[in-house]
């Protein structure tokens, strides 16, 4: 599939210090507005609204938000779109419309940290679909990091403790995943020219538009409310959430983070991204007084561990033989 990245020419080369600093701040800012869009959203929830209408508006305020400077990165090649409509389609449609409406319904059945962490397996997914689609076995390192960063999502869980889990919810986020690992995969792309703000912006876009139209005809349901929000027992207008999630877990969040993929490749940005589920607890705390346990404090440093060890990895990770065609 064209649409579908070969995570080596994003890495093929080992890139400089500075671009790598740059892609961590970048996937470091990304993740941290990602992960207040749960805690933003189950504040809304609680208030009337619907999973597909939180989205629909989140959704379309970004698009209007992002898309002219995604027009404007083009520069005039405005064949790029023609070229790389499949790939916009697919970017639209699973990793921003898929991924979020499957997360945030997530979030209407369990904690905001548990559902991220179930999303968050799909650093595990892109590198399977690497090795099994373009060869890229991983290394000793990428193996242990992600075992590593696999236990430490399954002590953030909490599951150990006998605590129990939503099945509806654990479904819901399971299908985030696999948005979620589109997301990775697709956005580390760099063989149509697509710049990173256009990518961004016309994936929102098309988000919004298979949204709203599944809204009108009733296959979405959508309702809303003018009630306002409560966050940790302090009320707030129901628009202030509502912008925020456009603009800051959004915007900033898909703009900031298909620019750290750009720079680190699929697989490492995947796993940096882990940081989103340290962020979400840590504003799923903050804004709904949903504390973590310690042995989840243990599981995030396993997590950041396994960060680490995914990284080196990269180094020697096995790339099949390319035959010239």
């Amino acid at each position: 599939m064209s649409t579908v990245t070969h995570d080596a020419a994003a890495t093929a080369a080992v890139p400089p210090a500075t671009r790598t600093a740059a892609g961590l701040g970048f996937a470091l800012v990304s993740a941290i507005s990602f992960g207040l869009s749960g805690a933003l959203a189950r504040g809304l929830l609680d208030s009337g609204w619907t999973p597909g209408s939180v989205v629909l508006v989140r959704i379309a305020l970004a698009a209007v938000v992002v898309a002219p400077f995604g027009l404007l990165a083009l520069r005039g090649r405005y064949h790029l779109l023609r070229r790389n409509a499949r790939t916009l389609v697919l970017y639209g449609l699973l990793a921003v419309a898929g991924a979020q409406f499957c997360y945030f319904s997530a979030v209407q059945y369990m904690q905001v940290g548990p559902a991220l962490l179930i999303e968050y397996t799909a650093p595990a997914a892109v590198v399977v679909w690497l090795w099994l689609r373009h060869g890229q076995r991983p290394g000793p390192l990428t193996l242990a990091g992600a075992g590593l960063a696999a236990l430490g999502l399954v002590l953030v869980l909490d599951v150990l403790s006998g605590a129990d889990v939503s099945l509806p919810g654990v479904l819901w986020a399971l299908a985030a995943m696999v948005g979620a690992a589109s997301y990775f995969i697709i956005s580390a792309d760099t063989s149509g020219g697509l710049p990173p703000l256009t990518l961004a912006g016309g994936g929102l876009v098309v988000g919004a538009l298979a949204l709203g139209l599944l809204a009108l005809v009733g296959l979405l349901p959508m309702s809303a409310s003018t009630d306002d929000a409560v966050y940790d027992g302090t009320a707030v207008a129901w628009w202030i959430p509502l912008v925020a999630l456009g603009l800051v877990t959004a915007a900033l969040s898909y703009t900031t983070g298909i620019a750290a993929i750009r720079r680190l490749g699929s697989r490492v940005a995947s796993f940096v991204a882990l940081s989103e589920v340290l962020a979400g607890v840590a504003w799923a705390w903050l804004l709904l007084d949903e504390l973590p346990k310690p042995v989840q404090m243990l599981g995030g440093v396993l997590i950041l561990l396994g960060v680490v060890g995914v990284k080196l990895g990269e180094r020697t990770t096995v790339r099949p033989e390319v035959t010239p065609a």
